[in-house]
């Protein structure tokens, strides 16, 4: 990772647009939740895992990356993943340990954001793990919500969610281990060069 990547800093991107959207559906989820309105919950739910795959295919192929977008996509993730997970448990649908294990994680990365950014690093690049972590648990959600109804349909969507479920804990927490681990390296190697002084270069962190 390099400090200040060469990024658009276009706002009204296509990406970005889905992103904000994808924002915007959180209160929605929301309200339909609490409100026992499983169906149209179940539908947002979907909606919001496919434009998650949706507006990072359409950055690369687009080539409208930005700093926005960076920072505006995982942000949408995490904050939906966050409501979803309240509203679930709010449900019964899911045990509030579930809750806890990947609120610790989040946590865990946004106390990085500031002390990485005191050194001049922008957010850490998503990677594929975490990426796949987050999708996991996209997935698993509207399964487990659709679990809570009794039949085959239900069977299926219980086993078949938490296996999701699981999937997407492990590789959230090993993405976690893996962003740590890549700040440690940076802040080591910005502290190596400024020990070297002026005279040793700059030089790249990464």
């Amino acid at each position: 990772m390099q400090r200040d990547q060469e990024l658009g800093s276009s706002v009204w991107t296509i990406p970005n647009v889905i992103s904000m959207l994808r924002l915007a559906m959180v209160p929605v989820f929301a309200v339909l939740i609490v409100s026992h309105h499983d169906g149209w919950a179940l539908a947002v739910l979907a909606f919001s895992g496919f434009t998650d795959w949706l507006d990072g295919k359409l950055a690369r192929s687009l080539n409208q990356m930005s700093r926005l977008g960076q920072m505006l996509d995982p942000a949408a993730d995490r904050l939906f993943i966050f409501v979803t997970l309240l509203g679930l448990a709010w449900r019964d649908v899911v045990p509030l340990w579930l809750v806890v294990v990947i609120v610790l994680r989040d946590l865990m990365l946004t106390c990085l954001v500031p002390i990485l950014a005191r050194r001049g690093y922008g957010p850490l690049e998503v990677s594929m793990v975490g990426k796949t972590g987050t999708f996991a648990l996209l997935y698993a959600f509207p399964l487990l919500l659709l679990a809570t109804h009794v039949g085959a349909l239900g069977t299926v969507a219980h086993i078949v969610g938490w296996a999701f479920t699981w999937w997407g804990v492990g590789l959230y927490w090993v993405a976690g281990a893996m962003y740590v681990i890549q700040a440690r390296r940076l802040l080591a190697d910005d502290a190596s060069a400024s020990a070297d002084g002026p005279s040793a270069g700059a030089g790249e962190a990464g």
